[in-house]
């Protein structure tokens, strides 16, 4: 670990307090011109940090740069691998690519920028910068192809409840994979996976979940700004908030995949339901078939009714909020 990052490391845990050059030279075993320059360095990089003679550098309590360790010091969870960047292509995509190459469980990317961010069907995911948390996680799980849907599913209770705690506002979950706040969409998942087909089981699988945190400048673009939302409605909300709401998210979610046999988050996803009872579209292709949403099941599979009364189950597919 380089110097800036263990000094970063010293000062996120223990953000509010002075520490003198020769005490952080003596933690980390360097010297205190190597302490000096990894201050510069990250003051150079944004970080607000507080030199005062005779009391030393201290990390200041409104820094909202999010890092692994800003991160990691509100996570319960250990053997999370988190690396952090500024701006990335997608971080689905970034992660496939480690995957393949035998990137261990529990490797997870956030970036604070997607340049070519990915939703279901296809579509791109809005991803500007410093607005959003847009993060994968790598899973190995022993699991038939078949059961996959419940990474998505409790990944989306995990981030419903991860908002939840971290602001004043209530998220429901559109079947399958949307979070929402009053009618709009805040939040998009996506989950990936590698097949073997001689086992039958998954090789591995990535959950990506995007989150609009703040507004951005000038609002969102008008193809979905009728439709999506931010969890805060400014960036002075969200200091010190994104590091949290991430540790829960994360937190939630490894809970539930370790204890994946119990399934605890199927009553949450069904209390969570925007859709019952309401009247949606199902999308295929440029069609939009009518039906009305009757009840989720515990695998977490869509009941619909059709118009002529008939009914289907479905487990995987888009569906849309009929406007009234």
């Amino acid at each position: 670990m380089k110097v800036k990052d263990q000094v970063l490391k010293q000062l996120e845990d223990n953000k509010g307090t002075y520490f003198s050059g020769s005490e952080l030279a003596a933690a980390l075993g360097v010297s205190r011109n190597a302490v000096w320059k990894a201050i510069k360095s990250l003051e150079k990089s944004g970080y607000r940090i507080s030199a005062v003679p005779n009391k030393g550098y201290c990390l200041n309590m409104d820094n909202d740069i999010l890092s692994s360790w800003s991160i990691k010091q509100h996570l319960n969870h250990d053997g999370l691998n988190i690396t952090v960047y500024d701006t990335i292509s997608s971080t689905n995509d970034v992660l496939k690519e480690q995957a393949a190459q035998g990137a261990p469980h529990g490797t997870v990317i956030i970036s604070q920028e997607q340049t070519a961010g990915k939703g279901r069907m296809g579509k791109n995911f809005y991803s500007p910068s410093k607005t959003g948390i847009y993060l994968s996680i790598l899973v190995r799980p022993d699991i038939p192809a078949g059961e996959s849907l419940f990474l998505t599913t409790s990944a989306a209770v995990a981030t419903a409840k991860a908002i939840e705690d971290v602001s004043d506002k209530k998220a429901d979950i559109k079947w399958v994979n949307d979070i929402y706040i009053s009618d709009k969409k805040v939040c998009g998942i996506l989950t990936e996976a590698s097949f073997n087909i001689e086992t039958g089981k998954l090789d591995y699988a990535i959950v990506g979940i995007g989150i609009n945190i703040c507004y951005p400048d000038g609002g969102f673009p008008d193809n979905i700004n009728d439709i999506a939302t931010a969890v805060f409605d400014s960036n002075t909300d969200t200091v010190n908030k994104r590091s949290i709401l991430i540790a829960h998210l994360l937190d939630y979610f490894m809970d539930y995949y370790e204890n994946f046999d119990k399934k605890s988050y199927v009553d949450e996803y069904i209390k969570r339901s925007m859709l019952i009872g309401r009247r949606i579209y199902i999308v295929n292709g440029d069609d939009k078939i009518p039906v009305t949403a009757k009840e989720i099941d515990r695998d977490c599979r869509l009941k619909v009714e059709y118009e002529d009364g008939s009914e289907k189950w479905l487990s995987s597919g888009e569906v849309s909020i009929k406007i009234k």
